[in-house]
């Protein structure tokens, strides 16, 4: 029997006075988080709310989201993270498919749950940071109260969030106790000497997504850390609080980074308090990792994982070495394969990452499988999708993760792209991100993303929307030059679009199909 929060109930004794929290220029310590805690199981229990309930969490990275969310694993409940980003139509069906009977909302988002809620379980809606029709105040929510921790078996679910829906609905990913418990210790593992009571981790990334919640957030908590809360994403002010507070530990993705290099006056940052940074999400440029490394002087090491892996599978540990352009290797207690469709195992190349111009990608890739106390559950409620994500072979149940990469011998691995990423022009291959990777190093480039779209004569064909770095009056002719100087031709951009941002979700990824959509509105438009 166990309960992830039992980790911080340990924490607090050991480091109560220690600040949990730090939240514009206000700390909590861990024994007045632990009340809080408390207060909020104690008042989900006076309302029958209990074990199995679902707790949905529809909150930027602020105190409340902490609270509600060890408040609900301490009373056995699970939680239900959401995006606050969604709308009414989003939350409706997370809300009825997660059948939550509670929703912890900030003031603002609670009329989009009012919006659905008579389609749903929910019973009660909390408001965060001001009054709302319909809900009611987090602080008079709360009950004067410390319940013991309702304990709960390994294999039950701590927490449901719901996978980025790129293709159908949204599915929801049945994290359970052991899961979590098995990475967040894991995540302490992989830096050298773990997060240390001292560290200060900076808390961008976004805590709905499992990498902001289990790699920050608990990671922190379960050691004595503060974590610094930061509801979203700005470059100078992350910069600010870095250089204020003097963090330790930041994990971001690709294009936080990308946006701190290119802020103005960037070398002029003094980020000499960080001792360690994480990224992942998606690939890190080559180029974004060297300029940031070069300016601040501190390491950034590249990860890999999936919402259904809580998530990491693979890491570029300090303590074990690391490989540039690599993911890192598969980390211990987890084990990770590269399968042809037949299952069969893709043999290694001798060290990566390899020479893809004179390398036929498709001889050394295949689909990246995982297996390992971290992967998730199950699906809720989708039998069907259950059977196509699992694989059972040499006493293992392996998870198909959707992502081509290969391997070397050293047991590096290196992610190519998603499956239904790849663009297949007149019978050639192309992976997007290497020719993101050459943009990149382009001077008058900020920021690229690379698709397919349709082409009457090769079926599909790349096209780049490159976001010009300021002053620059780089042409499209000599991007498309530029690439075919350095890639083979039939990887070349043959079209090339100039925009002031890319479209991104709030953990940084590139929405490639909303670049689909705007060239489809374009083209409707002319016909």
């Amino acid at each position: 029997m166990t309960n992830l929060v039992n980790h911080v109930a340990e924490t607090v004794q050991e480091h109560g006075d220690n600040p949990a929290i730090g939240f514009r220029g206000e700390e909590t310590s861990y024994e007045e988080f632990w009340g809080q805690t408390g207060a909020f199981a104690a008042a989900l229990e006076e309302r029958g709310i209990g074990e199995e309930d679902r707790i949905a969490l529809y909150l930027p990275n602020v105190p409340p989201f902490v609270i509600a969310f060890h408040g609900t694993l301490r009373s056995g409940g699970v939680v239900v993270p959401m995006n606050p980003q969604y709308k009414s139509r989003e939350i409706g069906h997370l809300l009825a498919d997660s059948e939550a009977k509670v929703v912890v909302a900030l003031a603002d988002l609670v009329p989009f749950v009012e919006e659905v809620r008579d389609d749903t379980s929910v019973e009660h809606v909390v408001s965060v940071g001001g009054e709302a029709e319909g809900a009611i105040p987090f602080e008079e929510f709360l009950v004067r109260g410390a319940p013991d921790i309702v304990e709960r078996d390994d294999d039950d679910v701590a927490v449901q969030p719901y996978t980025s829906g790129t293709t159908g609905q949204p599915k929801g990913v049945q994290l359970t106790h052991r899961n979590l418990e098995s990475n967040t210790s894991m995540a302490n593992e992989l830096i050298p000497d773990g997060i240390r009571p001292e560290d200060k981790q900076l808390g961008v990334l976004p805590l709905f997504h499992i990498y902001g919640m289990t790699v920050v957030m608990n990671a922190t908590l379960f050691s004595g850390g503060t974590y610094y809360a930061v509801p979203q994403w700005d470059a100078q002010e992350a910069v600010s609080i870095i250089e204020e507070q003097e963090l330790t530990l930041m994990h971001g993705v690709p294009a936080m980074y990308n946006d701190v290099i290119n802020q103005p006056g960037a070398d002029e940052f003094d980020l000499s308090s960080l001792r360690l940074c994480g990224v992942g999400g998606s690939g890190i440029p080559v180029e974004v990792l060297r300029q940031f490394e070069a300016l601040y002087d501190v390491q950034l090491y590249e990860g890999y994982g999936l919402t259904e892996t809580s998530p990491i599978t693979h890491f570029n540990s300090p303590i074990e070495g690391r490989r540039v352009g690599s993911v890192g290797k598969t980390v211990p207690g987890v084990d990770s394969r590269v399968v042809d469709e037949n299952f069969e195992e893709v043999d290694p190349v001798e060290e990566g990452p390899i020479d893809e111009e004179n390398t036929d990608l498709t001889d050394i890739t295949g689909e990246i499988v995982v297996s390992g106390p971290n992967v998730m559950k199950g699906y809720y409620g989708l039998p069907e999708a259950n059977e196509e994500a699992f694989t059972e072979a040499d006493g293992k149940t392996w998870f198909h993760t959707g992502d081509l990469g290969y391997y070397d011998e050293d047991g590096f691995f290196y992610v190519v792209d998603r499956e239904k990423h790849m663009i297949v022009t007149g019978g050639y291959n192309v992976y997007p991100r290497e020719v993101e990777e050459l943009l990149f190093e382009h001077e008058a480039v900020a920021d690229a993303a690379v698709v397919g779209i349709p082409d009457e004569r090769r079926g599909e064909t790349v096209k780049a929307y490159i976001v010009p770095t300021p002053d620059s009056d780089v042409s499209p002719d000599e991007i498309r030059e530029y690439c075919l100087t350095n890639l083979a031709e039939y990887k070349h951009p043959r079209e090339v679009d100039f925009v002031e941002e890319l479209p991104r979700t709030t953990t940084g990824k590139v929405q490639k199909f909303k670049l689909r959509e705007q060239d489809e509105d374009v083209e409707a438009e002319a016909e």
